[in-house]
């Protein structure tokens, strides 16, 4: 039975549901004029949506532009609209906003049917611009009801006037730079592209789109890594939706749903990635820079290297960079061993000096330790703690091993454990082209290259054979072999070393003879030899005694290499060089770096002191570069021992590259208990010489193997052929004989 109304009722009615849908509209439009009067909060100014802020991670690159790591809050870069693929426009267009190119900020056709998109699961009711509005200046999404619907109107209205200020391309743009990727703080469609498929934007095909853009709605629930099943069907419903939309064929899409994930996971923390020591080292000299000389934002306040998406291009070569990591890889197991077989069945407590002191060191700078002290737990709790088996993650080189040991025991290993560090740099130019400044950054993350100093041994002898040569002793000339006392002071020699009789001072570096460069430094002093160090850039103290001929004054591999730049560019020493410049996010130069360059010593003396370290190699403590690894090319060189083994180096020079090396363990006290496995021949020169083999095997390096020193072009001031410097002498000799002297 169909009751019938009477029209007045009909009408009422009609006014009835009108008035609400008036009431309703006019409530929405008092509700949204409120919120831009700024009733739930402030909007974004002008200047605001013109440069929304976003934190942007900090590129560090290399020479070739190969991003070697990042500095973030959030791991993200940015791109423009012409570095993106087509198939992620297309993928995110298909999946969030069918009607992008139609509206205006706000699809009404589309709220309408939110509950029809909801209940197929295809979009949700916010616009791309509406969830570009939510992720640059919402903030977190509140939980609240209320407040979220207050949060919603804002987003309507910055949607609009986004949308007034900004190309559709630009708003595509900026939404990729600002959506969360999830793994390893990964934002921004750059970063993902690189962490998931190790690739670029501007390469990403159809499927690996599709994947990305589903994980825009639940970064964790359809992570490809924690959820490989979740994340291919989402992948596949995503393209789908593209094939229904006419972005791939139906034929595309059957095919690419058979396609594997395929994933090239290359996740990029603040520890992962070439160069981290190198990374944290540059960190903090950028921050001193920018704080000594005063640089700013151009509102005055200061750049944020987590924050500000600058762009820090280095000098280091990612190629070369590799290759110094190979090479400690492929050497430092088998020095360990080594080591580790002289300690085998010996008493670290009886055999080491101070090791109670040294375990205790190692404690009071532990995370362990300063947690539990936080804790408020007493030192014998403390110690305690340190005697209780624990689940403990342990480096080796064989890869991270979880073990269960006493913390204690954890800090031996540590101290055990030996360390390197290698710099590579071009002497003309002071360019660094590799930095490795530690064995596991991870776990040892102390810098060995610039931060840190060790005694330098025998490779200070070439400071003092400078000095006599400047002074015109002749590499030729030969010294007595014997002790030499000094103000009270006679070094000791290695009696397995030692080489009797007289000796050219040529041979006596070559075989690092002690008591020879203590007999020339009698002859030129202490302080002149001081002064060259100085000029060579070793910015650490070298007090001027004559025991600094045989390095006993502490110095970096920064340094160092720095120095034996020199010999190689002709007597001029260029600094050092990591940082070219800094650039904003727009790409604006915010500082450049300027070598210093200093003239150490003449030309002449340069091209003699190339010729004395070549010695080295040909004939003295660096000949197995030659006989074992193949490098007969032109190669100068000082190998490094210190007291007891504690250190050992090798600097390597070449007319194109200069490369330091050090390896020792963390504390002078624990080193090898043999100076023919600890001698720098045995525990540094090897990572050069793989280094090195590496290099020249890579042409388009530009590296060339068989280039020689340039010989000055007035010669040099003494003889260098040590047959006719005999002659010489000889004949002097004679004439002096015949004239009665």
């Amino acid at each position: 039975m169909i009751i019938k109304l009477p029209p007045q009722d009909i009408r009422r009615y009609n006014w009835s549901i009108w008035r609400a849908v008036i009431g309703f509209l006019s409530l929405f439009i008092l509700l949204l004029v409120v919120t831009y009067l700024g009733l739930f909060g402030p909007l974004p100014t002008f200047r605001d949506l013109e440069n929304p802020k976003s934190n942007q991670a900090t590129e560090v690159l290399s020479s070739d532009k190969t991003v070697l790591g990042t500095y973030y809050i959030q791991n993200r870069s940015s791109v423009n609209y012409s570095q993106l693929s087509p198939n992620v426009v297309n993928a995110l267009i298909a999946t969030e906003d069918s009607r992008f190119y139609q509206h205006s900020g706000i699809d009404f056709q589309r709220i309408l049917t939110i509950p029809f998109l909801n209940l197929f699961k295809k979009q949700g009711g916010s616009t791309i611009t509406q969830q570009l509005a939510e992720n640059l200046f919402s903030g977190e999404r509140a939980h609240n009801p209320l407040v979220r619907f207050t949060q919603k109107l804002k987003e309507w209205i910055i949607a609009v006037q986004l949308e007034r200020r900004y190309t559709k391309q630009e708003i595509l743009t900026m939404y990729l730079n600002t959506v969360d990727f999830g793994a390893y703080n990964t934002f921004g469609i750059k970063s993902a592209a690189r962490t998931y498929f190790n690739t670029t934007p501007d390469k990403l095909t159809a499927d690996q789109s599709a994947l990305l853009i589903g994980m825009v709605k639940g970064p964790g629930l359809y992570s490809p890594i924690r959820h490989p099943d979740r994340a291919l069907n989402r992948r596949n419903l995503i393209l789908g939706l593209m094939a229904k939309q006419g972005f791939i064929s139906d034929g595309q899409e059957q095919e690419l749903k058979r396609k594997p994930l395929a994933l090239d996971f290359n996740p990029i923390g603040h520890n992962d990635g070439p160069a981290p020591y190198f990374r944290a080292v540059l960190k903090q000299q950028i921050q001193k820079i920018f704080k000594d000389q005063n640089i700013t934002k151009s509102d005055g306040t200061p750049y944020d290297l987590d924050r500000d998406g600058l762009k820090i291009y280095t000098t280091l070569d990612a190629t070369m960079q590799q290759y110094a990591e190979e090479a400690q890889r492929e050497y430092m197991p088998a020095l360990q061993a080594q080591f580790n077989d002289q300690w085998k069945g010996v008493s670290r407590w009886k055999n080491i000096k101070n090791f109670k002191l040294l375990l205790d060191q190692g404690m009071f700078r532990s995370d362990r330790y300063k947690e539990l002290q936080i804790q408020g737990k007493t030192d014998e709790e403390i110690r305690q703690n340190f005697n209780t088996p624990d689940s403990l993650e342990l480096f080796t080189w064989r890869g991270y091993v979880d073990t269960v040991m006493k913390p204690l025991d954890s800090i031996v290993y540590t101290k055990m454990m030996l360390r390197n560090a290698m710099m590579s740099m071009d002497p003309t130019t002071g360019y660094i082209k590799a930095w490795v400044g530690g064995i596991n950054f991870e776990h040892f993350k102390y810098d060995q290259v610039k931060m840190g100093t060790r005694q330098v041994g025998s490779t200070a002898k070439p400071f003092t054979y400078t000095v006599a040569i400047e002074n015109g002793f002749s590499p030729c000339m030969e010294v007595d072999n014997v002790p030499v006392n000094i103000d009270g002071w006679t070094p000791g020699q290695s009696m397995s070393d030692y080489k009797p009789g007289p000796i050219t001072l040529l041979k006596a570096l070559g075989y690092s003879q002690n008591y020879v460069a203590a007999y020339v430094m009698n002859e030129v002093k202490p302080v002149p030899v001081m002064e060259l160090i100085k000029k060579m850039g070793i910015t650490s103290d070298v007090p001027p005694y004559p025991s600094i001929c045989l390095g006993v004054f502490n110095a970096s591999v920064f340094d160092m290499t720095g120095a034996y730049s020199a010999f190689a560019n002709h007597g001029t020493w260029t600094e050092p060089t990591f940082i070219l410049r800094v650039e904003d996010k727009n790409g604006n130069v915010v500082y450049t770096h300027t070598p210093k360059v200093v003239q150490a010593m003449d030309a002449q003396t340069a091209y003699v002191m190339t010729y004395m370290l070549k010695g080295v190699i040909k004939d003295g403590t660096g000949s197995r570069l030659q006989y074992k690894y193949g490098l007969t090319n032109p190669i100068g060189g000082k190998t490094g021992t210190t007291q007891e083994n504690s250190d050992g180096w090798f600097i390597g020079i070449t007319p194109q590259l200069v490369t330091g090396v050090w390896s020792g363990c963390e504390d002078r006290d624990i080193h090898f208990r043999s100076t023919r496995l600890g001698e720098g021949a045995n525990s540094a020169l090897p990572i050069f010489a793989l280094y090195m083999k590496k290099v020249y095997a890579n042409a388009a390096l530009g590296i060339k193997k068989n280039v020689d020193f340039d010989a000055p072009k007035n010669g040099t001031p003494v003889t260098l052929d040590c047959d006719a410097y005999k002659q010489q002498q000889q004949g002097t000799t004679e004439v002096d004989k015949k004239l009665g002297f």
